[in-house]
């Protein structure tokens, strides 16, 4: 007989669906269920693609008599940590004061009135390295429940006192204290004092590719010049682009290498990072015109659309780790393989891709670049050009063979907020290609997401979609990745309804998230009723800080709709963290560019007449940070950058304005990148 599960929509509760574990989703059902038996609450939470949650499941949730224990002592609920992130966020915290550790599977224990006393991350069958047994863990908490009852709440108690204590950040400082190229110039020098100058990335294994760090070193040398922050941004992405963490043979990246040199992935592909290192590629190949970030932004392009693009034209979130049972085993190779798909060109690809008889990993194969291919053109007596045409024709034999292998699963529901991301990432990869079919993928996922995950009744978006049904109300990253996005569809389109929309949304924000200083933004909405506390998210984790998108945001929506009040907020968000950000800049990637924004300035460039198009697609194909880009070919606009400029009727103006101030117009691109220059 199934669990409660059975009604879902989540894979990855749908994946539990069929445990002897009496397991129900985060409802007021199973909240109102423990509250009637006063018995403990168990929250294990998890995502499709994790590789230890499915252990976990197979060891311990698909045993009879674990799950006789799980179900007579507890209230069992299931959470997709992607469908749920206000649960995720919350528990996480709490296990990590606890125990100093997180991760997931998430396993946490709370009391019948949600507040969390015990927890930690995977626990084996049986005791092992010092970590006890699942069984073990359940007894002691039915233990400590029963007889120790008031210490349990206590605990409780003390963890949601240090929850809402974690909400406080710091006072504002006076703006000269902290606005200024010193404190840029310290982020930049604290950042690059983490970063590994060998392998690329920064800190030590296991590596995460830290998109947010490397965008912020590019935008650092578009002003500063530093070669230091430029090669250590390219060199990270280099050296992932080498590496196992791609996929050599179909594109697209995986979550996070287990080792320094980005070989060893753990398998799974999630949407958000593929959507971050598209839009950093686009950055780094408008800077650099290197033919090799282009092929990476087409593969990976092409990898979305191949795998996780759904036929109504938003994208769904992952790609598991497994198939078979096996982590990593769609994507990895025996040298025999290869040898009978390719023939004589086998011997080329391996001593390129560093595969061997003997296995490269486990008993497998990666591939991965370790050397420069000039070494191997010269090994094999062939041209670079020659050597790479001859790994393009074997990679193809390769991926169509690979198609035939069980795949990993796919984790098919729609996420508003990475969805948003990859919107953004498009938008980017259009302008660095000069690809209009990306820019068609933009506006057809919007329209998606607008016609599927908005509800018109309520006036709200919905955070997930899956089966013709968009489910829970959206975050603080959702709307604010929205508005990012319409932000990038408006510069890239010319199309001013999407300021329009993101207005909306911003005005959204202020009134259902603001916290009560009116600083920062809760994740979640204020008339929420299931959660235990209201969290506020400053830091970059994966994807963007909800709050740290907002400043950005706020940043621009106030020069475009003049609106003062709204820098104004941006500004005192900054300052409330003060140095925070300055000292930690891997954690505050997004804050360190509202900081660059503020420090120096934003280029707000308005193109208007007959060729407003074709001069703001030319323009859209630089790198310029910290700008505002909008076009008009008639001179009917509300809008503060475009009002009074006039339209001539033969010629096409382009305006910089930037500090309170305007320049002369100028008629091309070229001559308007002099005046930034010049600035």
């Amino acid at each position: 007989m199934p669990n409660h599960l059975i009604k879902e929509t989540s894979p990855y509760l749908l994946q539990h669906a069929h445990n002897p574990v009496d397991w129900y989703a985060w409802s007021d059902e199973a909240l109102q269920k423990a509250k009637d038996e006063n018995k403990p609450i168990l929250v294990s939470i998890g995502y499709s693609a994790c590789h230890w949650c499915h252990v976990m499941e197979k060891e311990s949730f698909e045993d009879a008599e674990t799950a006789r224990l799980m179900n007579e002592y507890f209230i069992n609920i299931k959470v997709d940590r992607e469908e749920r992130p206000d649960i995720d966020h919350i528990y996480m915290d709490a296990v990590q004061a606890m125990t100093g550790q997180g991760g997931w599977p998430l396993n946490v224990f709370l009391t019948p009135d949600r507040k969390p006393f015990y927890g930690g991350t995977y626990f084996p069958p049986k005791t092992y390295a010092n970590r006890p047994s699942w069984k073990d863990v359940l007894y002691s908490i039915h233990v400590a429940f029963s007889e120790k009852n008031e210490d349990v709440f206590a605990q409780a108690d003390n963890l949601i006192a240090h929850l809402q204590n974690a909400n406080s950040f710091g006072v504002a400082k006076k703006e000269d204290d902290f606005f200024t190229e010193k404190s840029l110039q310290s982020a930049t020098e604290n950042l690059l004092k983490q970063a590994d100058t060998v392998w690329g990335g920064f800190g030590a294994a296991p590596k995460f590719p830290q998109t947010f760090s490397i965008r912020f070193l590019l935008r650092d040398y578009y002003f500063s010049k530093n070669e230091n922050a430029l090669q250590q941004a390219l060199l990270s992405l280099d050296k992932m682009i080498c590496g196992g963490i791609y996929d050599q043979i179909g594109g697209g990246f995986a979550r996070y290498s287990t080792d320094a040199k980005w070989f060893a992935p753990h398998f799974e592909k999630m949407l958000y990072d593929n959507a971050l290192l598209l839009s950093v590629l686009s950055d780094a190949y408008k800077i650099t015109k290197n033919i090799v970030y282009k092929r990476i932004i087409q593969e990976t392009v092409q990898f979305l659309e191949r795998e996780i693009l759904d036929a109504s034209g938003g994208f769904y979130s992952a790609l598991d780790a497994d198939s078979e049972g096996v982590e990593g085993k769609f994507y990895t190779w025996k040298k025999e393989e290869i040898d009978n798909i390719l023939g004589d060109a086998s011997k080329i690809l391996c001593a390129a891709y560093n595969v061997k008889a003997s296995d490269n990993w486990e008993d497998s194969n990666i591939l991965w670049l370790p050397h420069d291919l000039n070494e191997t053109a010269k090994q094999f007596s062939v041209s670079l050009e020659e050597l790479e045409n001859i790994l393009q024709q074997s990679k193809e034999k390769l991926l169509a063979e690979r198609n035939k292998r069980i795949r990993p699963n796919t984790d098919d529901k729609i996420l508003l907020s990475w969805n948003a991301l990859l919107i953004t990432a498009l938008c980017k990869a259009f302008g660095a290609l000069d690809n209009e079919h990306y820019l068609r993928l933009a506006e057809n996922c919007f329209s998606f997401l607008e016609k599927n995950m908005f509800d018109a009744q309520r006036n709200i978006w919905l955070h997930t979609w899956k089966n013709d049904e968009g489910k829970i109300d959206a975050f603080l990253d959702d709307y604010a990745s929205l508005i990012d996005a319409c932000i990038h569809l408006q510069e890239a389109t010319g199309n001013v309804s999407y300021l329009q929309k993101a207005k909306t949304i911003a005005e959204f924000i202020i009134e259902n998230f603001s916290d009560e200083a009116e600083t920062f933004f809760y994740f979640t909405q204020k008339n929420q009723r299931d959660i235990v506390v209201r969290k506020k998210e400053i830091y970059d984790g994966a994807t963007p800080s909800g709050n740290g998108v907002m400043a950005n945001n706020l940043l621009y929506l106030s020069i475009v709709f003049d609106k003062p009040e709204w820098k104004e907020r941006a500004i005192v968000m900054l300052q409330s963290l003060g140095n925070s950000i300055v000292r930690y800049p891997t954690s505050f990637g997004v804050w360190c560019d509202a900081l660059q924004k503020i420090v120096r300035g934003v280029n707000e460039i308005a193109i208007v007449g007959k060729n407003a198009k074709t001069l703001s697609h030319q323009l859209f194909r630089e790198f310029i940070p910290n700008k505002i880009l909008m076009q008009s070919n008639n001179e009917n606009n509300s809008y503060p950058l475009l009002k009074d400029k006039k339209v001539p009727a033969d010629k096409t103006l382009i305006y910089l304005c930037k500090d309170y101030s305007c320049k002369q117009p100028v008629e091309s691109v070229e001559d308007l990148l002099l005046q930034i220059t010049l600035a």
